[in-house]
C-alpha cells in the first residue's frame, strides 16, 4: 500500500482520488537533520509538476521570509501533510490526512527538529488535533506528540495569506523570527520556560 525509503515515500496507493490526480509523489526537501521543519497542507499544481513542496508563489514568499532571517531553503526542511496533490487543489480529506500521517510522523522522528512550524489551518489542526484559529494563534507555541515525542509546534499563517491580505505579512515574519529563535539561528529571546 505504501513504501518509504529513508524520508522518501517511493510508492503509495492509499488514496485513490489522489493517486488518480497526481503526476508524482512530492516528498519533503531539505536536510534530514534540520532544526526547523515546515509542514504545509499538500502539493499544488506547481509542486506536483516539479516534485518539490512550496515552489510556486507561496514558496517565493517563504523563501523571502527565510532569507530575511538569515536562513536559506537549504537550511530547513519543508514537507506536507499529504504528499500527493488533491484534485482541483481542494483540502485533503480527514481520511487522506490519516493515510499519510504515518509518513509524516516517520519524517518528523527522523529529522528530529527543534521546532515544527505549521503553515496554515489544515496542518495546524491536523498536527494539534483541534480547531485552530490560525490568524489569532499565529506565533503561538503548542506541544504535540509527533514522531514519538512531545515537540514544540509553532502555528504560522500560510505564506499565501500574505499575498491576499497584506496585514498578515508582519504576522508571518514575526512567526519566522520566533522559529529562527527557537532553533537557535536567529536573534531575539525565546519565551519558553523550562519544562
Amino acid at each position: 500500500m505504501g513504501t518509504m525509503e529513508g524520508l522518501e515515500v517511493t510508492e503509495c496507493t492509499r488514496c485513490p482520488a489522489l493517486v488518480d490526480c497526481r503526476s508524482r509523489i512530492v516528498n519533503g526537501t531539505g536536510p534530514d537533520d534540520a532544526d526547523i521543519l515546515f509542514v504545509g497542507e499538500g502539493p499544488g499544481a506547481r509542486e506536483d509538476e516539479q516534485g518539490e513542496p512550496f515552489v510556486g508563489r507561496s514558496g517565493s514568499v517563504l523563501d523571502g521570509g527565510l532569507r530575511d532571517h538569515g536562513l536559506a531553503r537549504a537550511d530547513v526542511r519543508i514537507t506536507n501533510c499529504v504528499r500527493c496533490r488533491p484534485p482541483e487543489n481542494r483540502d485533503p480529506t480527514k481520511e487522506e490526512l490519516d493515510n499519510c500521517r504515518e509518513y509524516l510522523e516517520h519524517e518528523i522522528a527522523q529529522v528530529d527538529p527543534d521546532v515544527v512550524v505549521t503553515l496554515g489551518k489544515v496542518p495546524s489542526e491536523h498536527l494539534l488535533d483541534r480547531d485552530v484559529a490560525v490568524t489569532r494563534e499565529a506565533g503561538t507555541i503548542a506541544n504535540a506528540e509527533l514522531g514519538g515525542e512531545v515537540r514544540d509546534v509553532l502555528v504560522c499563517v500560510h505564506p499565501a495569506a500574505t499575498l491576499y491580505d497584506r496585514s498578515q505579512e508582519s504576522t508571518f515574519r514575526n512567526t519566522l523570527d520566533k522559529a529562527a529563535t527557537l532553533a537557535g539561528s536567529g536573534g531575539g529571546q525565546s519565551n519558553l520556560g523550562e519544562f
